[in-house]
């Protein structure tokens, strides 16, 4: 077959094209900033840009760069994939871009080349902590009209900088713990607020390292796995509000509102500059992992903190508004809001979902981290248009992601949008936070009459939330309280939210608490009150641990953490939201109890099977012995049998009525009936140490005080 003769070639071929010293075309993949061979690889997605340049600073508070490199968008573009290769970039060299293109509203796009725009998925944030670009969000009854121009102010000078990051950190044969669901207790904490109290006697207070020094502490107590309230850069200084008690200005302390979604947040180092932050990151991994202990990052990929449409300019809105955003139906200057924010991030696009898979894959693989709570995770389950889709296609790519595959995912299964997902969340591979639980539990023990009915279920895994949908106990996440709302010792001695130190004339927050304030609103040194609350925090802490599903514990619940009423702590950057940790000796004996109760969980494998229980697995009765009337909404006492099979027998009783309850005892299968756990009884009779539990006086019945819980454990069964 004879050779075809080479077309004439009327351009020079790419490689032959002149390029300045030290700067080659670069590649698109992977997104970001990446070394390679002796240089770095800077990559941006934008569809719609004119153009695109990349800027190195000198110093964070530069408001001039040292050097710009304008991307060609013939040379530098494959796709909607901007790309640039530089020789020579050091380690820590600060970096931004400038993104030109059209600013039309109405269209969607809002393209601004005097604004500096951060890398989204930048490792490491350097800069002002005074972020001068306005707050992201705000509470006015009627915002303002959205610019019809763009803004023409160069806010350089007053942004952070992204970091360019390369270290070798050294894991030292690191290996995840992979915990099963079934071994699984969760400790929901904030980085900053564990340890940033002078009581925590840590050497480096409010950090990641900080954190690190507890680790004793939760080993002790049971935890398996901790889970970080937001760590991917935010900026605390956001809000304009201020406290009307004390006139101090209000700071976003949770973080729930991200600018750089893989860049750890740099105060809670204790090191600044060239990254460190990360390094501390991966230190403390590494820490948590030798102990045993998992982590657990609470990621937000469905807003960032660009707010609606008067908010900043700091990343995807000059990137590539309409691919990242939800826009407004015949509207586009606005965004569609399902997170209460102002935004929502386009998650079913397929560039967004790259986007979001890229985010988790570097926390995994980079940081070692073991898994994810998404908050508004119904929000990745919306379409373009908004509504929810019958099988979203980013929640199925995350759950199959290969890199993903041992991480755990848990979602927040509702959003600010009215969706409620709870027991229909994505597949079996999906964890969530069961906030059936959380209400249901409160209402038995501190709300109207609701029956038996409920608690039940809860108790048994919540069957009749997950069986439908092919689900097991392993996906519920049970809880009590997390860091949205009371905390557990708030629960029992407040009616209603105290958020006034908010700034919001006490109108945020949840308004339906389900709490109780057992008699006197707050503190109280009324030694009956006082007893009271002590055992309904207990009758919390034997439900949770007592229920199959996986327990999450609230930080500080253990030694009755407090926050003053205030239900929505979001912006207290101070001893409202911090951990007073000389509570721990203060309230020993609900530290105690939380320690026993988590102890007798992991020794009883029949309470956290990852199966719903049969019928011949148990057996629930009334105080009279006999099967309860599930229908009486009055009912406010139950009883349950738990066949141990191979394991010991254990007997479930609860009382949340205002009179004591004489429990007719069913014979166990073999053996005789031991006090466990009792919550009508004084520290120390109110639990025992496995192994050391006495006999129950009368095998025939057992008197379980008012408002109260009790566990019974059958001694000389097989094991």
């Amino acid at each position: 077959m004879p050779k075809r003769k080479a077309p004439k070639q009327t351009t020079p071929p790419p490689a032959a094209r002149s390029e300045a010293p030290g700067i080659r075309d670069g590649w698109p993949l992977p997104w970001s900033a990446q070394a390679h061979h002796d240089g770095v690889n800077f990559s941006l997605f934008s569809r719609h840009a004119t153009g695109v340049t990349l800027e190195f600073y000198d110093h964070p508070e530069d408001a001039t760069p040292s050097r710009s490199i304008a991307l060609d968008p013939v040379r530098n573009r494959t796709g909607d994939v901007w790309h640039v290769w530089v020789r020579g970039v050091m380690n820590g060299q600060l970096y931004a871009y400038r993104v030109a293109g059209p600013y039309e509203p109405c269209h969607g796009l809002r393209f601004n080349s005097e604004k500096m725009l951060l890398d989204p998925l930048a490792s490491a944030i350097e800069g002002n902590s005074h972020w001068d670009f306005g707050p992201a969000r705000g509470y006015a009854d009627s915002p303002p009209a959205p610019p019809d121009t763009p803004s023409r102010e160069d806010d350089a000078g007053s942004m952070p900088k992204c970091v360019y990051v390369h270290h070798h950190f050294d894991w030292q044969g690191d290996s995840a713990p992979l915990h099963s669901a079934s071994d699984t207790v969760i400790y929901e904490t904030h980085v900053r607020g564990a340890t940033i109290h002078p009581s925590s006697g840590v050497a480096h207070s409010g950090t990641y390292l900080g954190l690190t020094e507890l680790i004793p502490y939760f080993r002790e107590l049971g935890i398996t796995t901790i889970e970080l309230m937001p760590v991917a850069e935010f900026n605390e200084n956001e809000l304009t509000q201020v406290n009307p008690q004390t006139g101090e200005r209000l700071k976003n302390y949770w973080g729930y509102n991200p600018v750089a979604f893989v860049a750890p947040k740099r105060s809670y180092a204790r090191a600044s500059g060239s990254g460190a932050c990360l390094v501390e990151f991966q230190r403390m991994v590494k820490d948590f992992h030798r102990a045993g202990i998992e982590v657990l990052l609470d990621v937000v990929l469905n807003h960032t903190a660009e707010g609606n449409e008067v908010g900043p300019t700091l990343s995807l809105r000059g990137t590539d508004n309409p691919i990242y955003y939800l826009l407004g139906e015949g509207d586009c200057r606005r965004y569609q809001d399902f997170t209460g924010t102002g935004n929502t991030l386009n998650a079913n696009h397929p560039v967004v979902r790259e986007f979001i898979r890229n985010v988790l894959r570097y926390w995994v693989i980079d940081t070692h981290v073991d898994g994810f709570r998404f908050d508004l995770a119904s929000v990745l389950g919306r379409g373009r248009d908004g509504r929810l889709l019958p099988n979203p296609p980013l929640l199925e790519s995350l759950a199959e992601d290969p890199i993903l595959r041992d991480a755990k995912l848990v979602a927040e299964a509702w959003d600010a949008g009215g969706a409620y997902q709870v027991g229909s969340f994505s597949e079996r591979r999906w964890m969530e936070w069961n906030g059936r639980f959380r209400d249901d539990v409160r209402r038995f023990w501190l709300g109207e009459s609701t029956g038996v009915g409920a608690l039940a279920s809860r108790i048994c895994g919540s069957s009749d939330l997950y069986q439908p949908s092919g689900k097991t106990p392993a996906c519920s996440v049970n809880f009590v309280t997390c860091h949205d709302g009371f905390t557990l010792n708030d629960l029992v001695s407040y009616r209603e939210k105290h958020n006034e130190a908010n700034g919001e004339r006490n109108r945020d927050g949840s308004d339906w608490n389900d709490s109780d304030n057992c008699g006197v609103e707050g503190p109280s040194t009324d030694p009956a009150v006082e007893s009271l609350r002590r055992r309904l925090i207990k009758n919390f802490l034997l439900t949770l641990f007592v229920s199959r599903g996986v327990p999450m514990l609230l930080g500080g619940d253990e030694f009755r953490r407090t926050q003053l009423g205030n239900n929505n702590a979001y912006c207290q950057d101070n001893e409202t939201s911090w951990y007073d940790w000389s509570l721990v000796e203060r309230h020993r004996e609900i530290h105690r109890f939380t320690r026993l109760m988590i102890a007798f969980r992991r020794a009883h494998p029949v309470l956290r099977r990852e199966a719903f229980y049969g019928g011949r697995d148990l057996r629930w009765f009334n105080p009279e012995g006999a099967t309860p009337d599930w229908a009486d909404k009055e009912q406010r006492a139950l009883g349950c049998l738990i066949f141990g099979r191979n394991e010991p027998d254990l007997c479930l009783l609860f009382n949340a009525g205002s009179e004591p309850a004489a429990f007719a005892l069913p014979a166990p299968s073999s053996g005789t009936w031991h006090l466990a756990a009792d919550t009508s009884l004084a520290s120390p009779n109110d639990i025992g140490e496995p192994g050391s539990e006495p006999p129950v006086p009368n095998a025939t019945f057992y008197r379980l005080g008012p408002r109260a819980a009790a566990v019974l454990l059958a001694r000389g069964n097989a094991s």
